[in-house]
């Protein structure tokens, strides 16, 4: 086949335009042809000009023309190339007795599953919260009437923490293996758009999320895996180094060989009950900081040229600054035309996240704005000292709000005062929120980068560091505190059976890069072990 990169259209174009671009490209005659988009941008850079830049794959009716044709254009952005197709390993020798026990559903965990399953190996996944239809419900709840299910939130249950979010699917992981587009073309055949396929930032929305994993689900049930909800791994047994049981819920003990730890960011009486098991961990670098939320037109001004463009929809921004300290301060997570979440999982403790629907249709963009720490910066010192950084930081936000989710003005972070009311950008939150002091919830050196972050972004988006943008906290789960070690060609912890697995045990950041090491995980496994 043949591939052309830089192909630029205007937005407005139709896909015979591009059809007939690519017949231009490559001098094409009366030569049949088919194409595959492989990936699309934006180039906003001239604003009365915005264009699409496409890279797509031809392939011609005639094979054998493909080299005659490459030969002739003398293009740079035209090359013969391959299509590379995913293959899951064959099994391995050793005698599997028991199904591997999967803990946990989110996007590591239910990947993982379903590969497992496609290959024979019969998976039982835990997953300590509820099925999504009904953990959507619990979490409503939650926002509206403030009542917390620490075991069935945004943070756990079916889907992760990713089913509550944007849905965002771009990963900077590269991995010639083909898995990044395998977790694509997974998500597409379980219901999602197959726009997601080429887009630059592709994403589903919490609203479309909820049906794919259900649908994920029911496949791997079809191929013969299991899922248990409510069933929370509460300790794990071992002899001679290797495992031997799981204990559920505190009570029930099931005979295992294999237990993928795909527990998630936030599972953090997990992460002590691995400590107090012996598993090997460190702790590890991340960000906290806040959500800020500027009106959607706004930033589409300021990305578009205009302050709507149902071609393009609600525009997204990714902005970075190293301050004067050193440290650095980046937006995360952007949510374009989104919702700030009161994100909490642990009584009187209280944290933020974002999320979209797939419309992306609220009045306000929000980001996290975030600021790396490190383990130098953390309470403790050992494996969850970063565990308890998050905490201290979530038992002020819960106490700056009173339990709701405090809000505060920009101008007033900037002045130290506690905002008393707001002003023109009215919060797009779910979960009750509160005029407060979100300033007061950080250390010095964070709360003073963060605002030197925001009057950076000013510079680079108009309007960005407007007095009345609303800020929040405590945005403090943006990737685990720590890594579960494992062995890198194993992919097993120091003991035998022990496979820690996506965002959780520290080796990806967010759902396609989970996903992807779920499906390592499940290679791993399949290259020790018989199936059933």
């Amino acid at each position: 086949m043949i591939r052309i990169t830089q192909l630029k259209l205007s937005i407005n174009h139709t896909p015979e335009e591009l059809s007939q671009k690519i017949r231009k490209e490559l001098r094409l005659k009366n030569e049949g042809f088919t194409y595959e988009i492989v990936k699309q941008s934006l180039d906003c850079r001239h604003k009365e000009d915005k264009k699409f830049v496409y890279t797509v794959d031809v392939f011609l009716q005639d094979k054998n023309q493909e080299s005659k044709i490459f030969r002739r254009v003398h293009n740079n952005n035209i090359m013969l190339t391959q299509k590379k197709e995913y293959t899951f390993p064959s099994p391995g020798e050793e005698k599997l007795k028991y199904p591997p026990v999967i803990v946990g559903s989110g996007p590591a965990g239910i990947f993982c599953a379903w590969y497992l399953a496609k290959a024979g190996y019969r998976p039982l996944v835990l997953e300590r919260g509820e099925e999504a239809h009904v953990r959507q419900k619990t979490v409503e709840n939650f926002w509206k009437n403030g009542v917390l299910d620490p075991d069935s939130n945004v943070q756990f249950g079916e889907g992760g923490a990713g089913t509550f979010s944007d849905g965002k699917l771009n990963t900077l992981v590269k991995d010639p293996s083909g898995r990044n587009h395998e977790v694509l073309k997974r998500f597409v055949q379980a219901g999602a758009p197959s726009e997601i396929i080429y887009q630059q930032k592709p994403h589903l929305g919490t609203d479309v999320l909820v049906g794919v994993v259900e649908t994920l689900r029911h496949e791997i049930e079809e191929m013969g895996g299991k899922f248990q909800f409510r069933s929370k791994v509460t300790d794990l047994f071992f002899e001679n180094s290797q495992l031997k049981e799981i204990e559920i819920n505190g009570e029930k003990r099931i005979p295992a060989q294999v237990c993928v730890l795909a527990v998630g960011h936030s599972a953090r009486d997990s992460f002590f009950m691995f400590e107090k098991k012996g598993i090997y961990m460190e702790p590890k670098s991340f960000a906290v900081g806040v959500r800020m939320e500027h009106p959607q037109s706004m930033i589409n001004l300021a990305l578009y040229g205009e302050e709507e463009n149902e071609k393009l929809g609600a525009a997204a921004y990714k902005v970075t600054h190293t301050c004067e300290n050193g440290r650095g301060v980046y937006s995360f997570c952007m949510c374009p035309g989104g919702y700030v979440v009161n994100a909490s999982s642990e009584p009187e403790m209280l944290a933020v996240n974002g999320m979209s629907y797939q419309a992306r249709d609220s009045r306000n963009a929000n980001s996290a704005l975030i600021v790396s720490v490190t383990p130098a910066d953390f309470p403790e010192e050992g494996p969850l000292g970063g565990v308890a950084f998050q905490r201290n930081l979530e038992r002020a936000a819960w106490k700056a709000g009173n339990g709701k989710v405090p809000v505060q003005l920009f101008e007033d972070y900037q002045k130290h005062k506690p905002s008393t009311r707001l002003k023109d950008v009215e919060p797009c939150i779910k979960g009750a929120c509160v005029p407060g002091d979100v300033r007061s919830i950080f250390p010095k050196e964070i709360g003073d980068s963060i605002e030197e972050g925001v009057l950076a972004f000013g510079k680079k988006i108009k309007g960005f560091d407007r007095p009345d943008a609303v800020l929040s906290g405590v945005e403090s789960r943006t990737s685990s505190p720590v890594r579960i070690v494992r062995d890198k060609d194993s992919l097993e912890a120091n003991y035998e059976g022990i496979y820690p697995c996506g965002e959780g045990a520290g080796y990806a950041g967010g759902i396609t890069s989970a996903a992807m090491d779920g499906i390592k995980v499940a290679e791993a496994v399949s290259k020790k072990f018989r199936n059933f």
